[in-house]
């Protein structure tokens, strides 16, 4: 009886063990070129081919993608907007006093309720890319706007793709 409690025990701690050894932690997205400038300071290369250095100031983040689009009832940033994001979060780092409001939109398709959710969970998937990349909690507001703030008027796939979006603006910098 002591033996196979023991050896269930065992059993449970190894593929605990095992599910946690494989388990991914990188906390950097391959989306962004990060290169070095001649320097050696850190540069991101926006969607545009700007790049943004590492201190950059307002005027060169100010060049970088503010509106990240989404697919269709999911909440996951697509990965064009990877270099764009982390540009932002190496700004946000580099200057503690800057904020930005992230807005969470959604199409017309859904219960207002559940675009509403849709929204904040898009609006936090961009929260979450700028905090692994470098940006503080206390530097990021989110809030929802689900369905009621529509980019396009429509009832087609490409103005509701338009639609389900978040949207980056700086309320200090």
């Amino acid at each position: 009886m002591r033996a196979t409690k023991f050896t269930r025990v065992a059993v449970l701690a190894a593929a605990v063990a095992l599910v946690a050894g494989c388990s991914s932690t990188s906390t950097t997205t391959d989306g962004g070129a990060d290169v070095s400038d001649a320097n050696g300071g850190a540069m991101t290369q926006g969607a545009d081919g700007s790049s943004v250095q590492a201190g950059a100031s307002y005027a060169d983040v100010a060049r970088l993608r503010t509106t990240f689009y989404f697919d269709f009832d999911q909440s996951v940033v697509r990965q064009e907007g990877f270099a764009d994001l982390e540009g932002h979060a190496r700004y946000l780092a580099n200057n503690p006093s800057a904020k930005v409001r992230l807005e969470g939109h959604a199409d017309e398709r859904g219960t207002r309720e559940y675009n509403i959710a849709l929204g904040e969970a898009r609006a936090n998937a961009v929260a979450r890319l700028l905090i692994v990349n470098g940006a503080s909690n206390g530097q990021i507001e989110t809030i929802s706007y689900g369905e009621e703030k529509p980019a396009m008027l429509g009832h087609t796939e490409n103005e509701w793709s338009l639609n389900r979006r978040v949207e980056l603006s700086y309320t200090s910098r």
